[in-house]
């Protein structure tokens, strides 16, 4: 190895909510922190127009409560670092962390990587990504201004984000598999009140379909007798759940069969000194509030870790 490996009593693999809360408990509690993140920071919260769910705001944008929270997990010394997970490699007093770039260890580690959209894994859906499939309104929807828009699914996310389309579209059409809404009824009832919503029920995308350049329809089946119909479309924003970001870390067996890292109510996972936190963990509910619980709860934990090894020494 050409160069000495940093060391630091906690590395936080992650910076949306769960991961920048846990940085700002541990390094708070004196200790080094170092946040490694592939992205920028904030997770989730960028792909997030309006929060008014989480305490102390009555409203605020997604992308200013990410700044606020980066900014005050960082005001206790915290460090941070690009870096894409490629192993870890469990030890004591120090877990080594592999990045495509560096690597690193750690007295105590907090996975907090989050979950990504999942696919249709329809023909077209990959062709038409970035010009015309999406899976974040809050990116990509002031490009279809006055445009025709489907919005798939049925819960939480791809009702708030067909409700946040229609200040732009002309019209947004959900299509859900069941006959009914899964999303919390203060959101369905905003959609069911907004003249630019229109619903689409038991039905399944089967085909995204464009002309070479951009998405102009989709093909759907009804669920009940089968017939599949043409629906011009100039976007498809797609919300059928999420996929946990636990590349790297299955290795490690602190997963369930879907991908879902398993802790205790302490955020702990079956391996020494590796927490978990936020919506990467199996858990029933994924808010930005239970993030912030979930991450101060390990970097709290992080710091009792880490004093007990101390006390074992």
């Amino acid at each position: 190895m050409s160069e000495e490996m940093k060391s630091y009593d906690v590395v936080v693999v992650g910076s949306g909510p769960a991961g920048l809360t846990a940085a700002l408990y541990a390094s708070r509690a004196n200790l080094s922190v170092l946040v490694l993140e592939r992205g920028v920071p904030g997770g989730e919260l960028l792909n997030t127009a309006e929060v008014e769910n989480y305490p102390g705001f009555k409203h605020i944008q997604g992308a200013d409560l990410a700044t606020e929270m980066y900014d005050s997990a960082m005001q206790f010394g915290a460090e941070y670092a690009y870096g894409v997970v490629k192993q870890i490699e469990p030890g004591t007093p120090y877990h080594t962390i592999h990045t495509d770039s560096a690597t690193y260890r750690a007295k105590a580690i907090v996975l907090a990587t989050g979950a990504v959209h999942r696919n249709l894994n329809v023909p077209g859906e990959q062709e038409y990504q970035g010009r015309g499939v999406s899976y974040c309104a809050v990116c990509d929807g002031a490009f279809f201004k006055n445009k025709n828009v489907k919005v798939i699914g049925g819960g939480d996310s791809a009702v708030e984000e067909g409700t946040y389309l229609t200040q732009f579209a002309n019209g947004v059409n959900l299509v859900h598999r069941r006959n009914q809404l899964r999303a919390q009824k203060i959101l369905q009832d905003r959609a069911f009140s907004n003249d630019k919503m229109s619903f689409t029920w038991d039905s399944e995308v089967k085909r995204i379909e464009g002309d070479g350049t951009k998405v102009t329809k989709i093909i759907v089946a009804n669920k009940e007798n089968g017939n599949e119909e043409e629906i011009p479309a100039d976007g498809v924003f797609i919300y059928i759940g999420l996929v946990p970001n636990t590349d790297g870390l299955k290795d490690l067996g602190i997963t369930d069969e879907e991908g879902w890292i398993l802790t205790n109510e302490e955020m702990k996972t079956t391996v020494p000194g590796i927490f978990a936190a936020g919506d990467v963990r199996k858990k029933h509910l994924r808010q930005i509030s239970t993030a912030v619980g979930d991450g101060g709860i390990a970097g709290q934990g992080a710091y009792d870790y880490i004093t007990s090894l101390s006390d074992n020494d």
